[in-house]
């Protein structure tokens, strides 16, 4: 059975009207061209008409592009009584300074691309050639009727005057739908943005979505698609960076071997298909030639059986040729049954082979996109890999630098964290480990059995809501540094 496909990501910062846009296809002609124009881009503007939204109250339109998402997050913010949330007044300067917080949320759904596809074109054939000519395949009821259990869904999940957006579509390889949410929730009762709040409600994330996923299959089971397998159940892990780095490697090499054995098939097949239009043609020629002959023949027996009948000719000799005329076209009939039978044949054996091309051109390319993006997290992999090298080295040359520097130099340096972390920096990433885990007791104690102790006690030591895993890690380490400085202050657990 066909898997469902959902997926949750983030925008941080204000919502780009590039990225709405995209999703709107806001495109004017120039912009098409630079869009179609990109090396792997699986835009068909000729589909592009087939592209829909779904309304508030459900309803299917056309893409109504007169605001954009930008626009939409303005005015729902307003109705609500929310300040901007991108934005926020600089205490000391008064002006407006972008707040870096997670203020919209973008949900991809979709499906395996085979069912997708029949439930957006039936049984037409859409080419998918770059380039191709789509422009008479028409949309089926289908896909609007799963695009409106999917508004639903997403309707009760987050309510419907929080989407911002919800489009659906059919103008690339996998029909699917952009759902943009503004994520509220109530906070000492008075709505806010909240994406953490309003998607997960502070539990067990993966807990949460979970039950999405199930939920969601549960919508989807109605049109053919399924839920994936849950880790829980099929046993999978997280994978150290080393793993990962090795698996990424394995992936891109066994891409590239499956790209050149689609290639070579691909080659194949096309010597294949110019075989096969090469005996169409010469099968279609023979049949024309052939029809042309019954057609001779059957005028000239006409023809002497009228000569026969009114007694023009000698009787017998008339009949002798009428008869030799009968064999030489039932010959001819044998013949060009025959051959139409060979004809079909051939023909449905060419059509065969064309959906088998398309089929593995469509192979390939999904390859190279694949190799693609595995390719990029493979150097994202090694750019981690080089970093943390070249930190390490830098910590490392500049303990050795220090020692051979002035006493008065050295000073310079003095509560410094890249002094500190040269000193002792395994203590430091250990205590930092703790406060990131959310296990500020056990930072604090060790901190303190390590002649640390240090941090302020003004608030409790927690996460922001709507604060990323990078700017979390890097308050942690900064929070460890003080608190590793001997005679500090304790930080309130």
């Amino acid at each position: 059975m066909a898997k469902q496909v959902f997926d949750i990501n983030t925008n941080k910062g204000a919502f780009s009207a590039a990225m709405s846009d995209e999703h709107q296809r806001n495109w004017n002609d120039e912009r098409w061209q630079f869009q179609l124009g990109k090396p792997g881009n699986n835009y068909d503007r000729s589909r592009e008409h087939m592209n829909f939204e779904i309304a508030k109250g459900g309803r299917v339109q056309a893409i109504d592009r007169s605001k954009n998402i930008p626009q939409k997050f303005l005015e729902r913010c307003a109705e609500l009584g929310i300040r901007n949330p991108d934005y926020k007044t600089d205490p000391k300067t008064g002006k407006e300074i972008p707040t870096n917080r997670i203020t919209t949320a973008k949900i991809i759904f979709q499906g395996s691309r085979e069912r997708m596809r029949e439930l957006a074109f039936g049984e037409q054939k859409v080419n998918q050639e770059h380039g191709a000519d789509n422009s008479h395949i028409t949309r089926c009821k289908d896909i609007e009727e799963w695009a409106k259990d999917i508004y639903r869904f997403a309707s009760k999940q987050w309510g419907e005057d929080n989407i911002l957006g919800f489009y659906v579509h059919l103008d690339e390889l996998n029909p699917h739908i952009h759902c943009t949410v503004l994520p509220v929730a109530t906070i000492r009762k008075k709505p806010n943005v909240s994406f953490n709040r309003a998607f997960w409600n502070l539990r067990n994330k993966s807990e949460v979505l979970n039950r999405l996923h199930d939920e969601l299959a549960e919508v989807n089971r109605r049109w053919g698609l399924e839920r994936g397998d849950k880790i829980a159940e099929t046993g999978a892990r997280h994978r150290t960076t080393e793993e990962y780095r090795r698996h990424l490697t394995a992936q891109c090499t066994s891409l590239e071997t499956q790209i050149e054995d689609s290639k070579q098939a691909l080659s194949q097949l096309r010597q294949e298909v110019s075989l096969a239009e090469k005996r169409v043609k010469g099968l279609t020629t023979m049949v024309e030639n052939l029809e042309s002959r019954k057609g001779n023949l059957e005028n000239e027996i006409a023809w002497v059986e009228d000569e026969l009948r009114t007694g023009k000719g000698n009787s017998e000799e008339l009949q002798k040729r009428i008869a030799k005329l009968d064999y030489e076209l039932q010959k001819v009939l044998e013949n060009l049954s025959d051959k139409r039978g060979k004809l079909e044949v051939a023909d449905r054996r060419l059509a065969e082979l064309k959906w088998q091309e398309e089929d593995s051109k469509l192979n390939v390319e999904h390859n190279h996109q694949e190799l693609r993006q595995a390719t990029y997290d493979l150097e994202r992999q090694v750019q981690y890999r080089l970093s943390d090298a070249l930190v390490s080295d830098l910590i490392a040359d500049f303990t050795k630098q220090l020692s051979t520097m002035d006493y008065s130099v050295q000073k310079l340096f003095d509560d410094s964290l890249i002094r500190d972390m040269a000193e002792h920096g395994q203590n430091i990433f250990k205590c930092a480990m703790y406060l990131y885990a959310g296990y500020v007791d056990y930072a604090t104690t060790f901190a303190e059995s390590h002649g640390g102790g240090g941090g302020s006690n003004d608030l409790p030591w927690k996460r922001d809501e709507d604060e990323d895993d990078r700017a979390w890690a890097r308050r942690c380490l900064r929070q460890a540094h003080r608190m590793m400085r001997p005679g500090g202050k304790r930080i309130k657990r």
